[in-house]
């Protein structure tokens, strides 16, 4: 793929605020951003690396009436030595074509995101934070945008990029968080559109997670939409318990994401020797086991926070204490290793590391 550039000139590019300590999440943006467009005649076109600003569109715009639109998140982290890396990419784009597919949008060729994701990150490079635990946050977006009010896929797509520098995804970095098991309302169903990264998902969840907030709650953590037993994932990661030694997850069944960090904390489990469990568990098991002093950790994987321990949960008034409410050794040993990974602390025996420059 051939990529154009439009880059400002240096004196009008804007630089990484020194103290990195208030990067916060989602907050900055960089430069530059990545964009190109899709029509049935064209198919891919006009590949662009160009000043960030405002998107044009048109009001009638197919993503703005029937959320047409899928996402990704990954990140990209500085290494000792100054060189710059991403984490597995190839897994998100798989899972945004997989996204695609389910909203009726076209496949995006996997060598050409992966090149626009480097190339636009080159660019950037002195975005990318020096700082611990600070990274360059990736959002790869995908729109519908024909203009018209037909409910039926979109002919016209623009596909873009944007970059932004992050430090904790939580204020309070790796800490216990304490999660509120959601009773009232349910997150994705079977046949829907849980295992896709689409913004519907998201807007959601957020009134359960407004409502979890308001009552001293980091996350919700949802049950099944059918039954409403079985513990599926929370609002922004996918979710782990440990019950004596063994971890626990929840199967894809079709309604739950599957997480980049998750397939990573499964395969280092594995290869620990640590017993690991995909199968579905219900909320009544977790109270059986809180109550025989069985449930040890719990925890969730996300590409936002990578390991969040919980220390509480809460279901229908009654709150459980994890463990002993603080970091679980598990818990501590995964967000150890994962984070020695990703910013090349230490070896990387499974080649996840792509480099970028």
């Amino acid at each position: 793929m051939n990529i154009e550039y439009e880059l400002l000139p240096e004196e009008q590019r804007r630089k990484l605020p020194e103290d990195e300590s208030t990067l916060g999440f989602g907050k900055l943006f960089t430069d530059h951003m990545f964009s190109m467009k899709y029509s049935e005649d064209k198919g891919w076109y006009e590949p662009k690396i160009h000043p960030y600003g405002p998107i044009a569109l048109d009001p009638a715009a197919v993503v703005l009436h029937y959320g047409q639109e899928a996402f990704e998140g990954l990140k990209a982290y500085r290494l000792p030595g100054d060189g710059i890396c991403l984490f597995r990419p190839d897994k998100n784009v798989d899972r945004m074509n997989a996204s695609a597919e389910r909203l009726v949008m076209p496949q995006l060729d996997k060598d050409d995101v992966l090149d626009a994701i480097k190339q636009l990150v080159t660019v950037e490079k002195d975005w990318v934070p020096h700082s611990p635990m600070t990274s360059l946050y990736i959002r790869p977006t995908f729109i519908g945008t024909q203009a018209e009010l037909g409910v039926h896929a979109s002919t016209d797509y623009l596909f873009f990029i944007i970059l932004s520098p992050v430090g904790a995804y939580y204020e309070t970095g790796f800490s216990p968080v304490k999660i509120l098991v959601e009773e009232t309302y349910t997150r994705a169903a079977p046949g829907g559109t849980g295992f896709a990264k689409v913004g519907g998902n998201y807007a959601s969840s957020m009134l359960a997670a407004k409502l979890a907030h308001e009552k001293g709650y980091t996350q919700v953590l949802w049950l099944d939409g059918v039954e409403r037993k079985y513990i599926e994932e929370v609002g922004t990661m996918n979710f782990m318990v440990k019950f004596g030694d063994t971890i626990i997850t929840s199967p894809l069944t079709g309604s739950i994401l599957p997480g980049v960090t998750r397939d990573s904390v499964l395969q280092i489990l594995k290869d620990w020797g640590d017993p690991v469990e995909e199968r579905l568990y219900t909320i009544d098991e977790v109270i059986e086991a809180y109550q025989s002093g069985d449930l040890k950790e719990a925890f969730g994987t996300g590409t936002a926070a990578v390991i969040t321990p919980v220390s509480e949960l809460c279901y229908k008034g009654s709150c459980m204490t994890v463990g002993d409410g603080e970091v679980g050794p598990t818990t501590q040993r995964l967000y150890d290793e994962l984070v020695a990974i990703q910013y090349g602390t230490k070896d990387d025996p499974y080649g996840w590391r792509v480099p970028v420059c």
